[in-house]
């Protein structure tokens, strides 16, 4: 199929982040020009979807994805009954860089695809790998440069990189082997009308706003883009840096908080509005870069289903 062609049918099947009639506006903040949507992972029972439906939520992300397209359909089925959207499901970790589990995790991926068509979702959560069990960079010391044309690591710090040359090479592995594993599920995720949606979360890759835009741009599909956790990246940068550098890449943000410690250096997970990132800025930035689409809550158990819902309601309004 032309590009052309496949760029109408991307457009069609999830103009918006696939908001299609879920553009009421009632999740519009005063003065913003973008409509954000409020949404929480979950498996799609009918029952969690009544009490995400009764706390002021309009959708979900499916943690299924391991389900058959019939399953899918039905709990598609059960959802819009109940005035709900599935709007993307959370396959996760992957092990692209890792030779003898690339093709049984490729299978996976078209799996969780389909089953993402079935439930009327317009995108997968998916992490390409991950690297560890070597010297790295603390996250205040990365400086990272790139080689544009490639993507590869050339240098993580300033000064002597030797003493990360072990994690250089593993991280020039991870790019090219994720790059030829999504490569390959393209073709399936156009067939699907589901966008394969990037993250990198805690797997010591990408860990910079413009490597990791750089990664995503790369394969100049309609169907790769970036899915952006608001709370997983505020140690390496601040998550304004992130969207403004992910821009019109970004097609699905998961909203958490992180409070990092006094020093800047370290901190721990903690529920929204309670951490280090700044809100109001935030929300601003979304705006700019044109972002309508949904925010999802990953975390923040401390708090009752109302109370997220709430507080979602305040970042959204720009408080």
């Amino acid at each position: 199929m032309s590009m052309p062609v496949s760029r109408r049918r991307f457009l069609a099947a999830s103009a918006s982040a696939g908001l299609g009639v879920w553009t009421a506006g009632r999740c519009c903040g005063a003065g913003f020009a973008t409509t954000l949507h409020k949404a929480l992972i979950g498996n799609p029972d009918q029952a969690t979807l009544e009490k995400f439906r009764d706390a002021g939520f309009e959708g979900m992300e499916s943690s299924a994805w391991d389900v058959s397209p019939k399953e899918a359909a039905a709990a598609r089925q059960v959802a819009e009954r109940l005035g709900m959207k599935i709007h993307s499901v959370l396959r996760g970790w992957t092990n692209f860089n890792v030779s003898e589990k690339a093709a049984a995790d490729i299978a996976s991926v078209e799996t969780a695809l389909k089953a993402a068509e079935a439930f009327g979702a317009d995108a997968i959560l998916l992490v390409p790998c991950r690297v560890r069990g070597m010297p790295m960079p603390e996250p205040w010391e990365f400086q990272i440069q790139f080689d544009r044309k490639t993507g590869h690591v050339r240098t993580v710090v300033a000064g002597d990189n030797t003493p990360y040359a072990a994690y250089i090479e593993a991280h020039n592995h991870a790019i090219d082997t994720s790059r030829r594993a999504i490569e390959k599920l393209i073709p399936v995720a156009e067939k699907t009308g589901v966008v394969i949606a990037l993250e990198n979360v805690w797997n010591n890759l990408w860990v910079k706003p413009d490597l990791f835009a750089h990664f995503v741009a790369s394969f100049r599909s309609p169907w790769v883009q970036a899915y952006f956790d608001i709370g997983n990246h505020v140690r390496y940068a601040p998550p304004e840096q992130w969207i403004r550098a992910l821009g019109k890449l970004l097609v699905k943000i998961h909203v958490k908080d992180f409070r990092l410690n006094p020093d800047g250096h370290g901190g721990r997970f903690v529920n929204i509005r309670e951490g280090s990132v700044d809100w109001p800025v935030v929300r601003r930035a979304l705006d700019r870069v044109g972002y309508n689409g949904w925010m999802t809550i990953e975390g923040s158990g401390g708090l009752s289903l109302a109370e997220r819902s709430e507080r979602l309601d305040l970042i959204i309004a720009g408080k």
